[in-house]
This record gives C-alpha cells, structure tokens and sequence, in this order.
C-alpha cells in the first residue's frame, strides 16, 4: 500500500511540474512575463545572460536543498529532489517543442493562462506534499532561524525577485505579471482546498442519539459522540459530529428539524476528511454495515 501511495505521490509530483513548467514556457516565457521566486530568477537569467533556464533553476535549487535537508524531513526532501529535478526536465523539453498557442499577442489572456497552468501544477505538486525547492526552501530556513513567518519571507522574496526583473520588462509587463501571481494563489487554494466540498456539523440536542441513528441509517455515514457540557446549566450532553457532502446537508438538517428542533447545530467546511466513517466519497447503498467513529 505504501509502494502504490508513494507511486501515486510521484506521478502527481511529475504531471504537477509538467503542467508547471507549460505555462511558464508557453505563456510566461513567449510574452515576455516575468515570475517570483527562483523561477523568476532563472528567467532574469535567460534574458541578461541567456542561460537556459532548465539550468539554472536546477544549479539554483541543489544548494538550497542540500542545506535545507534537515529541515524538510525525508519525506519532503525526496519529493523536493523529485520535483526540483523534474521541473528543470519538463523547462528543457517543452522549450524544444514547437506549440503554437494563438492568443493574438493579448497579455491578458497570456497572465490568466500563465496563472492558470503555473497554479494548478503547483496545486499538485504541493498537495501531496511536494515543492519544487526554491524560495519555499529559503522561506523554512528564515522561519527556523530567525523566526520569520514563511509568509512573510515569501512575499518578501517574490517582490525582490519581481523588482530585478524590471531590468528586462517594462512597467506594463510587470502588471501582468502580478495578475499571473493573484491567478496562481487563487488556482493552488483550489486544488489544494476548495476543490474538495465536504460539511461538518455538530449537533448539541438532548436527542443526539437519536439524530445519530437516524443519520446512520438514512445516508449510510457514520457518527461520532463527543461529551460536552452546558456552561450555564452544567447538564452533560453528547455532542453530535458527522461529515457529509453539500447535497446530504439538506437531509441531515431536515432530518434534526424532524426530531428536536430546538436543537444547536453548526456547520462547518471541511477541507479534507480521511478514514472509515468520515471520507468525503457517498457509501456505497448495498453496503449494510454501521458504525460510529
């Protein structure tokens, strides 16, 4: 099971990069629009120095690596290996491949795309826990040392990068460019969260075992029983915990509304949901087996 994951893992990290690497080439590169982080680093290069930026974003990454290892862990260490090598892979062979995209010259759709393919690739790559080195590295060093929020020394990071590439781009350039960052944070929340719809509700009622039971039965998902306590009355009370999709939610208010509607109930968005009873996946209906986490 740890093999497939890892499997799994490794191909999301190379389709992440591949679909990284196309936008930057194919629309970031091809409109003259610049980019943070090492990334942007390497595009300064390509066009001071003409280096290939398939190698200078692998020479600008080992170091930074290789001095940030213990404070990956191995896990994130080799996924970053895999990830920073991929990238300089997917840079050097989609440079090499003649695709003509027709956007007729309009830097607006060219920032969207960039934006577009630049965050769902990282979407990927960061949602099994993967980078492609660079500034995030950078960022984990400052936090561990000086105590530095990671936020703080990225952004800080990707404006002075932003600020050097005007030594190759014009000021209407760099607007664009700020539009294909608003575009890439907004995709890499989406992969990484908003892609992902499930609702938690907790129900407080003197009648949350019969809620639960009800529940259990109706849409096949399992509950769970907290102890809590009035801080007013001081009556103990189970506390009602279950994880459904968007569309249940309407059957599990209607279905408290039915047995206590004087009852407290809070819904609350799940980013993820992990394990027997709480996946976000429907139940399988001919599955007769219940339970409560």
């Amino acid at each position: 099971m740890k093999v497939r994951i890892l499997l799994k893992d490794i191909l999301m990290i190379l389709f992440g990069t591949g679909l990284y690497a196309f936008g930057l080439v194919y629309f970031n590169m091809a409109n003259q629009l610049a980019e943070g982080g090492v990334t942007g680093i390497s595009l300064i290069l390509l066009n001071l120095l003409k280096i290939d930026p398939a190698i200078s974003t692998l020479v600008i990454n080992i170091p930074l690596i290789l001095i940030g290892g213990k404070i990956l862990g191995k896990r994130s260490f080799f996924y970053t290996i895999i990830g920073t090598v991929a990238l300089s892979f997917f840079l050097f062979v989609w440079q090499r491949i003649e695709i003509n995209i027709n956007i007729d010259h309009d830097l607006l759709i060219a920032a969207l795309l960039a934006g577009f393919f630049g965050g769902l690739g990282s979407g990927f790559v960061y949602r099994v826990g993967g980078t492609t080195g660079g500034a995030d590295i950078v960022a984990r060093i400052l936090e561990r040392k000086f105590g530095i929020s990671m936020g703080k020394s990225l952004l800080g990071f990707d404006v002075f990068v932003l600020l050097l590439s005007l030594t190759y781009i014009d000021l209407k350039h760099m607007m664009y460019t700020l539009i294909i960052s608003y575009m890439f944070s907004q995709i890499v929340d989406f992969v990484q969260d908003g892609s992902y719809k499930a609702r938690g509700v907790l129900v407080i009622s003197d009648f949350s075992e019969e809620i639960g039971a009800q529940v259990m039965t109706s849409l096949t998902r399992g509950v769970s029983f907290l102890e809590g306590q009035g801080g007013f009355s001081k009556a103990e009370k189970k506390i009602l915990y279950v994880v459904v999709s968007p569309v249940e939610l309407v059957n599990v208010k209607r279905i408290i509304e039915e047995i206590d509607p004087k009852a407290f109930v809070s819904v609350i968005n799940v980013h993820e949901a992990i394990g027997e009873g709480f996946t976000y996946q429907k139940p399988r209906r001919f599955s007769l087996r219940r339970h409560s986490s």
